[in-house]
This record gives C-alpha cells, structure tokens and sequence, in this order.
C-alpha cells in the first residue's frame, strides 16, 4: 500500500516524508518559497506553456463519457483509444510525465466486448466502459505485471485478480494500464523520492516539471490530473492517496479501514493499508467508490463494513449539503507555511458561506504524540504482511520474503538504489512477530491515541460532523540526491485511526495546487461526501494542469 511519510526526527518514519510535525522553521518554508521571488519574472514564467494540444476528453466526466456512450457519440473502444493515444503522446513522449509503468496490452479487446454487451444487454451501470488506471501493487491475473515498482517482482504473476479489479471489471470498468508509484508504496527509505521506482522511473507533476508528485499513488495522481485516463486506483498507509491528490489538483478519497477490501494488493501494514479512488471530481470519486465497496471473505476487515457499505454514494452529492453542519478547524494541523493557511482560510469563509457552523480551532490534542508508535506498528507489520503475500497459495514470485527483497536490492544495488537506500526495509526485517509485546503496546497506543483521545475526542467535545485542514504543502522542486522536502499536511490522524478522508483542490500558490482534507470518524463517508462535494461546487477550484517546465 503506501505510507507516503517520513518521520522528521530521524526521517523515522515509514515512507515518503515526515510523519507530521505541527510548526516548521521560517527557514525550512523560505527554502521552498523564498522571499527573493520576483513576482513578474514569475508570472512571465505562467505564460511558457509547454506545447501540449487539446484533447477532446480533457476534464470530461464518468457521467459525461457514460452519456455519450449512449447517445453513439462514443463507444468503450473509441474513448479508450483516445485516451490510448494521448498516453502515447505526452506520457511516453512529448513532455514525459511518465506516470504510466505499464499499459493493458488488451484493452482495446476488453472495450470492444463491453460495447457488443451494451448494445446486447444495456450498461451495467456508470462505470460501463470507462477506463480505469489502477496503481502497480494491486494484483491483475492478465498480461500485465505487479511489481510496486520495483525490479524484484518482474516477472511474477499473481494467481488472481486482487478483489478490488474484480469488482471494478463486474462494474463494467476497462481495466486501462498500470500506473507509476514511489516504490514499494515508499516504504523502502527515509530519504526516498516521490513518484521514482527502479521498474518506472520519475514520474512528473504536470503543473511544473520539474516539482514533485507526491506519493507513493504518484502515477495514479498525474495520470487523472492530466486526463490520460476516466479515473484511478491508489492506496495509501498514510497520505499516499490524499497527498498526491492535492498536490496534483484533484480529489482524492482514503476510505475508512475496511470499506474497500485489501486482498492482492501489496501490503505494508494491515492496521492502516486501504485503497481508494482518485479522479477529477467528487462525483467521479463516489461513482467509484461505490463500485469497489463489498464484503470480502479474503479480508476479514471488510466484515466491519457489513451494514454500514453503500453501492451508491451518489445520493449524497447534495450542493446544499453545507447547511447547518458543524465543522472543526483542526489548526494544530495549520502554521507550516503561510501561503497555505491563506488558501486554506479562504476556503473556510466559502464554507461558511454555504450555511456551515466553524468552530475554530478544534484541535487534536494528540498530534505529534503517536508518531513514533505508528513507525513501530508499521515496521512490524510491513514484515509479516510482505511475507504473507509473497508466499500465497498459487503464487511463485522471483522473491518470497522481505529479506530476500533486501538481497535483492542489494545484489542490483546499480538499478535499484542509484538515489537512496533500504534503511526502512532492514529495520523492518530486524523486527519480531507480531506477537511481540513492543508491536502489541504500539498498536494500543495508536488507536488509543488517534482515535478515543484523537479524533473522537474532539468530534465529541464540540458535538462535530467533520474536521477539515490543510491536505498537504504545494509541490516542492524534485530532488533525487537529497530526497523529498516535504513540509507539512494532515493525512496522520485519520490514516492511524482508520478513519476517512477526502481532499478537494482548494487554491494554488504560485500555480501549484493545494488541497483541503475533510475528515471525521469510521464511516462517515456520506458526510463527508455531502460537505465536500458542497465544497467543490461552491468554489469549483480545480484547473486543468499547463505542463509549465517549471513555476517559477
């Protein structure tokens, strides 16, 4: 799955950037945004767009693509041709965002069979032909690979359809391709890359080439932001989903733990792993969701579920949805960069605009409090969850343990850690079971901490329906050498607790985008769903990225 985060204090933590600190250093913010910016030169730089055509589905809709299959002004196979061609042109080529690993060598085919069916039988239902990109550690029992990115895995064949692809191929989705991610969902290094794996390559932001695309669901983030595909699949730990989503301007759902099942995907830790959409819209989000959202009998987690799982979330897509909801500022999760609690706070005065009661701050008293603990959790997890997969029944991939990916990585060490290491991975190898009293208090401590003492608390205290903040900093310039430069976001309490999320594109700073997270307790999804999607038609954020070489 994905954690995305690195710890601060000994870049402990378990993926892609710090695990949340709650203020930063003046210096640490001048060092993305420096004071010495001039402001002309700067938009003079806005007016360089790449030379990138029009595409005739840019920023069009599940809903629109759906109508327009049946009104013949498309079918399955024209749409997926199209988006075929434009992954051709600028992903593979062109300007190179390279955020796709691997296409599905039988789309096309799988298209044609679901506009015979069409005409046959009628749609299955919203997703009825529309292209799909899943990210590279969910298993697809087809032509194409699993390989979370990395070199150890070419070759391997799972022996079934992760749960979720089976849901999304019986919704009628056309599964399109596999996209790029930090790899091993960034749980490799402390000082990792975002969006580069040893299989893939560097992913790019499309808003300026030369910022980073957040992670680890990097590809899956570029790709709908740059309308190469209808809508994706990425996973997160922490923040591996909603980071990415608001770096790249798009919308992005982390659903509760246990909504979506987790069986075929890669793993890092089962107290925190989930998988979820990512498209342009919130309603595209919901159409989603509500395909992939079933019991599962493979992943017990998802019994929770029972009862409180939708297939429909549509019915929840109410632009009024605002009204009289009681909303907490969670401000311990603002004040790491000035530009960002501007955009964020003009993004509260249009809540309150449609009818929405602040009450601000509301903070969570336990930020900072279980990031060690999480790091723990997830060191020993990522052991026994990795092992688990590699040895399943029916499956003989290339390696069949996390001491036989370190070796790898370490016999190919040219390939596979040109930039940065595997600290994570020997950590993590180094661990005992998951019987072990250390994993145990952790475990404890983390839900205690996020959940009872965390987010329940202060929903409790103030009588709350949702907490919102800043989703995550703008894209900060890539950097291979040092490694990521994250500098502040939100994901942690919710993704520790199990708990919901969804980030909506908010503003942009310097033409970067920035993303507002709403989230609250275990299935609340439908709230969150209501307010956000409020949100998004009141302020109606979200721009369709240039290709700028860079912003500055």
């Amino acid at each position: 799955m994905s954690t995305g985060k690195k710890t601060a204090s000994h870049r402990k933590g378990a993926g892609r950037r710090a695990f949340l600190k709650t203020s930063l250093s003046a210096g640490i913010a001048a060092a993305v945004f420096p004071d010495f910016i001039n402001m002309e030169q700067t938009a003079e730089a806005f007016e360089q767009v790449s030379q990138v055509k029009p595409f005739e589905l840019d920023e069009i809709t599940i809903a629109q693509l759906s109508a327009g299959m049946k009104s013949g002004q498309f079918t399955a196979h024209s749409i997926t041709e199209k988006y075929l061609a434009r992954i051709e042109e600028i992903d593979r080529n062109g300007i190179t965002l390279n955020s796709i690993i691997e296409l599905n060598p039988d789309a096309l085919q799988i298209a044609d069979a679901l506009d015979k069916e069409l005409k046959e039988k009628g749609a299955r239902g919203p997703l009825h032909g529309i292209p799909v990109l899943i990210k590279d550690n969910i298993d697809t029992a087809d032509r194409m690979a699993t390989t979370a990115g990395s070199l150890a895995l070419i070759g391997s064949k799972p022996p079934k359809n992760a749960f979720l692809v089976e849901q999304l191929i019986q919704a009628g989705a056309v599964i399109l391709g596999k996209t790029n991610l930090s790899e091993w969902a960034n749980i490799r290094s402390t000082h990792s890359t975002s969006g580069w794996s040893g299989r893939g390559g560097l992913t790019r932001n499309p808003y300026a080439l030369d910022r980073n695309t957040s992670g680890s669901s990097s590809g899956s983030a570029v790709a709908v932001s740059g309308n190469l595909c209808a809508a994706a699949i990425g996973t997160e730990t922490d923040g591996s989903i909603v980071s990415p989503s608001s770096v790249n301007g798009i919308v992005g759902i982390k659903p509760t733990l246990g909504l979506v099942s987790r069986a075929g995907i890669i793993p890092i830790a089962h107290s925190q792993d989930t998988a979820g959409p990512m498209t342009r819209t919130v309603s595209d989000a919901v159409i989603l969701l509500g395909a992939l959202t079933r019991i599962d009998e493979d992943d017990k987690a998802t019994l929770n579920s029972k009862g409180k799982t939708l297939t429909d979330y549509i019915q929840y897509l109410d632009a009024n949805g605002l009204r009289e909801a009681r909303i907490g500022v969670v401000r311990n999760y603002f004040g790491f960069l000035p530009q960002v609690d501007m955009v964020i706070n003009e993004a509260l005065e249009v809540l309150k605009k449609q009818g929405a009661v602040l009450i601000d701050p509301a903070n969570i008293e336990t930020i900072g409090k279980f990031n060690d603990s999480e790091f723990t959790v997830l060191l020993y997890e990522l052991k026994a969850d990795m092992n688990a997969y590699l040895t399943r029944p029916g499956f003989s991939p290339p390696v069949h343990s996390l001491k036989e990916i370190i070796e790898f990585n370490e016999k190919n060490a040219e390939r596979e850690m040109p930039y940065f290491q595997q600290e994570i991975f020997l950590q993590a190898e180094a661990k005992g079971s998951l019987r072990s009293k250390e994993y145990l208090d952790a475990l404890k401590l983390n839900h205690k901490l996020s959940r009872k003492e965390g987010i329940d608390a202060v929903m409790n205290k103030y009588k709350l329906d949702a907490l919102v903040a800043p989703t995550e900093s703008p894209a900060w310039v890539t950097d291979l050498i040092n490694g990521d430069h994250f500098i502040g976001g939100s994901s942690t309490a919710a993704a520790v607790a199990g708990y919901p999320s969804i980030t909506v594109p908010a503003g942009f700073i310097f033409g970067l985008p920035v993303g507002i997270s709403f989230f609250g307790r275990a299935w609340s999804e439908p709230t969150l769903i209501r307010f956000a999607y409020a949100f998004e038609q009141a302020s109606q954020h979200r721009k369709p990225p240039r290709f700028l070489s860079t912003c500055l």
